[in-house]
């Protein structure tokens, strides 16, 4: 099952238990439990610390847990988690086997302070980058809590499970049996949920700071470079994101980031948030700004205002909020979010093994989306609006000689159909007869570009009829002592190399804004 090279690592990852660890397979006659079992076993081969049992009375074939031996500490795996879910099995063995984990002594404390019975269930893909995040906060949090319980379960593997629930989007999260949440969480989002206090006092700490000399907004890679350029010179940087990352944790492949021939999304997210702590720079993590209110004049404070009540101070902002996936607004499309509407076909693609579907948008991702979902799906249907599609030729020609694909061209997504509970179909506009079409189907892939995300800067500063923030060759917006950055702005090509540039040119040119311009006197001003 694991190759040689791969048996290597992990032996050397085992060496790190300091307790015994038993792998108890539940497992029946298929092909997986077949192969599950040469996992497993493979797994004990490498360390006289791991024990493979083949008893497991649980329901879910095939599945296994890793249990701490003579204790009940655990957490359990329903399918084979390899794939994105490999990093997990590995992480969950050094877990329960003993070995520290790397979170502070606060968010450990957070988590062994958990009061109640908490049995959570995962539903996750093996091609998903998003659902690693999830799957190892909450084995963590199971290792930590004796009271907290869960398992992952690989929702391609166990469809009847995932079709009886209505998960059409993943990760899925269940508490107790209800849902709990979807989508990429972190450890902490999680713990915010479960601690209702702790968005109050989180506020309560960000409204006591002091004023900072460069406030960065949005940790995608345009905040990172700003809040790291700010840093190394010495003054007072600190940087608020509702997720730290932003859109590159959405990216599956990146080969385009000079001097690295591939790299995914998730692991270059967790690189920049690293670096940024490598430096004095105040991480104000899953903070939503709402309101900006700009200098009176140079020299004054820029005031920024939380959605957890909180307001931060700053003699400078370097703006950096990211996109999102720009949505079809189309009547349906809302209501059947996450319930075969989907905006990543890498991570919900398995769902829809052997399904129809649809994919809305004929640029690359769009092409790109409808090929790989091809090897999985029973057809898809691409739709561009525009009279011919815009990908590379190369990838069109390659969607071209796929046997269950339908291209149509000069056609208008109008209205999302479904039964209450999924997607059944959709209704599309034929522009060029003018005349309304209805695809049955059962997923819709909406690959149609991003939209920035600066809604809650109108009024405040000079946005673009496209809602981008204008910014000069310096990087600066249209108030004093505000400058911004990255897939935001009016710079073209949303490219990442480009927006860390943009970045680090913003935090530079904050730094030159504050070392030429006189602080203004707030008493005497009043």
């Amino acid at each position: 099952m694991l190759d040689a090279n791969l048996k290597t690592q992990l032996q050397g990852y085992l060496e790190r238990l300091t307790q015994p660890v038993e792998l108890v397979a539940s497992l029946d006659e298929g092909e997986k439990s077949r192969e599950l079992q040469q996992l497993l076993e493979d797994i004990a081969s490498l360390s006289d610390k791991v024990t493979f049992l083949r008893h497991g009375d649980d329901a879910r074939r095939p599945s296994f847990a890793i249990v701490r031996t003579g204790t009940d500490i655990s957490v359990r795996f329903a399918g084979l988690p390899m794939g994105h879910e490999f990093t997990s099995l590995v992480l969950a063995l050094l877990q329960v086997g003993g070995h520290p984990s790397k979170e502070t002594a606060e968010t450990i404390a957070r988590i062994q302070s958990l009061e109640g019975e908490r049995r959570f269930e995962t539903y996750f893909s093996l091609s998903c980058q998003n659902c690693p995040d999830v799957v190892q906060a909450l084995n963590l949090m199971s290792v930590l809590n004796p009271s907290v319980r869960h398992v992952a379960i690989d929702g391609a593997l166990f469809q009847d499970e995932v079709e009886k629930r209505g998960v059409m989007a993943v990760p899925s999260v269940f508490l107790n049996g209800e849902p709990f949440g979807q989508g990429r969480m972190s450890l902490e989002q999680i713990l915010a949920k479960l601690d209702t206090g702790a968005s109050e006092r989180a506020a309560e700490e960000i409204a006591a700071k002091a004023t900072f000399d460069v406030l960065v907004v949005g940790g995608g890679p345009a905040g990172a470079a700003a809040a790291i350029y700010a840093a190394r010179k010495g003054i007072r940087t600190g940087i608020v994101s509702e997720r730290f990352g932003g859109q590159v944790l959405d990216t599956m492949g990146i080969e385009n980031f000079i001097s690295v021939s591939h790299t995914e999304g998730p692991k270059m997210a967790a690189a920049l948030e690293s670096h940024v702590k490598d430096y004095e720079v105040d991480v104000m993590d899953l903070q939503t700004a709402t309101r900006l209110v700009p200098a009176a004049q140079p020299g004054g404070l820029v005031e920024l205002q939380l959605k957890s009540g909180a307001t931060l101070k700053a003699r400078t902002v370097v703006l950096s909020p990211g996109a999102r996936w720009r949505q079809m607004n189309v009547p349906g499309e809302a209501e059947y979010r996450n319930k075969g509407v989907a905006y990543c076909p890498h991570c919900d693609g398995p769902l829809f093994k052997g399904k129809r579907v649809a994919v809305i948008g004929g640029g690359n991702s769009g092409v790109e989306a409808a090929i790989d979902l091809a090897g999985i799906v029973a057809h898809v249907t691409l739709i561009e609006f525009d009279s011919q599609l815009r990908a590379d030729a190369v990838l069109q020609a390659k969607l071209r000689s796929l046997p269950n694909v339908t291209v149509l061209v000069s056609a208008q997504t109008t209205e999302v159909h479904g039964d209450g509970a999924k997607v059944t179909g959709l209704t599309y506009k034929d522009r060029t007869h003018d005349a309304s079409k209805r695809v049955e189907l059962d997923g819709i892939f909406v690959q149609i570009g991003l939209v920035p995300n600066t809604e809650w800067l109108k009024g405040a500063i000079a946005l673009s009829p496209r809602g981008e923030i204008e910014v000069d060759a310096r990087g600066a917006a249209s108030a004093p002592g505000l400058f911004a950055a990255g897939d935001a702005t009016t710079v073209p090509y949303k490219q990442i190399v480009i927006a860390m540039g943009e970045g680090a040119k913003a935090a530079l040119s904050a730094f030159d804004y504050l070392i030429r311009t006189e602080p203004v006197d707030l008493a005497k001003a009043a």
